[in-house]
């Protein structure tokens, strides 16, 4: 058995990336990262690689994360550089992906969170099955919508600038019908495994025609739309709130509360904060620099490593989360 984090291999014309750590949910390392870097760079040039494909080798998640509890340990033995250099490199990793001149073609079946999305979503091609979920759940270990996410939100093609803060915000898990919706998800599959190998036998055109269909399973981010626009439009988490106390569904506004409830009220303030700079950010790159120096002021305050340890390590789901921060603290970082 292959046991390295990223088998990478190349198939016909495709450049292959499988994500190996099944025990671990395929949660992202740093030694992860370089290996995806390093394949992606050499195959951009190469004409014999005509497209990259990712996947994972997991029945349960594609990837469910960074790996934070690395990250937190690396904090507590006051080690913020190593921790800081390897988001840097995520995030350079995200826009190289983002910006990739071949098809990067990711197919999700099961969990992706928080740096699976990063690994996956900014390629030209992201393909569900009825398996997947996706959500980015940071609020609750005291940190911040990252890996381009917050601004990539707020720009797929169905979605809003109110359905992108409401994304990062709560934790919403999106099935695979509201990825659709969105369009975070290009295409639909019954078989990923069938799928992904005619993707490297026929290409991906060829693919998508043997294997795309559609479903007409219900999306409950549609339903909620007018909801969302009413309320998570509003810019600060102080305006956002408001709007929730004001809205006249109280059902929604329950929904929301109850997603929220275990969440860092700082991390959801910087949130907030990052999510209106990135509404004007011109690039990707601009908006994972916003993400980049924000998630370094957010680190370094004590609600990440506390989330961490009650979501995470002792799984206690008792984090102690400091009092609310002044938004002005975020903002003063952001571009």
């Amino acid at each position: 058995m292959n046991e390295q984090p990223v088998i990478v291999s190349v198939r016909h014309h495709t450049g292959v990336l499988e994500l190996n750590r099944p025990q671990a949910l395929n949660s992202l390392n740093h030694e992860m990262i370089r290996i995806i870097t390093d394949a992606l760079e050499q195959w951009r040039e190469d004409p014999e690689i005509h497209q990259v494909l990712i996947v994972s080798t997991s029945p349960k998640a594609f990837c469910a994360g960074g790996d934070v509890r690395s990250a937190r340990e690396g904090i507590l033995a006051g080690d913020h550089t190593e921790v800081d250099q390897f988001l840097s490199d995520e995030y350079a990793m995200d826009n190289l992906i983002g910006t990739y001149p071949k098809p990067y073609i990711a197919v999700w079946d099961g969990i992706v969170m928080g740096g699976g999305l990063g690994v996956s979503s900014h390629g030209s091609h992201r393909v569900t099955t009825e398996k997947a979920w996706a959500s980015m759940p940071e609020m609750a270990i005291g940190y911040i919508t990252d890996v381009g996410i917050s601004w990539s939100s707020q720009r797929w093609p169905h979605s809003s600038l109110a359905i992108g803060a409401f994304i990062g915000l709560t934790g919403y898990r999106m099935t695979a019908a509201d990825m659709l919706h969105l369009g975070l998800a290009t295409h639909f599959v019954d078989d990923a495994a069938d799928f992904a190998a005619d993707v490297i036998g026929l290409g991906i055109d060829a693919a998508l025609g043997e294997h795309a269909i559609s479903t007409d399973a219900p999306s409950q981010i549609a339903e909620w739309r007018p909801d969302i626009e009413a309320t998570f439009g509003a810019g600060s988490w102080a305006d956002i709130d408001a709007a929730l106390d004001a809205h006249p569904d109280r059902e929604f506004v329950g929904t929301v509360r109850e997603l929220m409830k275990n969440g860092s009220p700082s991390a959801r303030i910087a949130a907030a904060e990052l999510y209106v700079a990135n509404r004007d950010a011109p690039t990707l790159r601009a908006g994972l620099d916003n993400e980049e120096r924000l998630g370094e002021l957010v680190r370094r305050q004590p609600d990440f490593v506390e989330g961490i340890r009650a979501v995470l390590v002792d799984k206690t789901q008792d984090a102690q989360w400091t009092a609310p921060h002044d938004p002005e603290e975020y903002r003063a970082v952001l571009r």
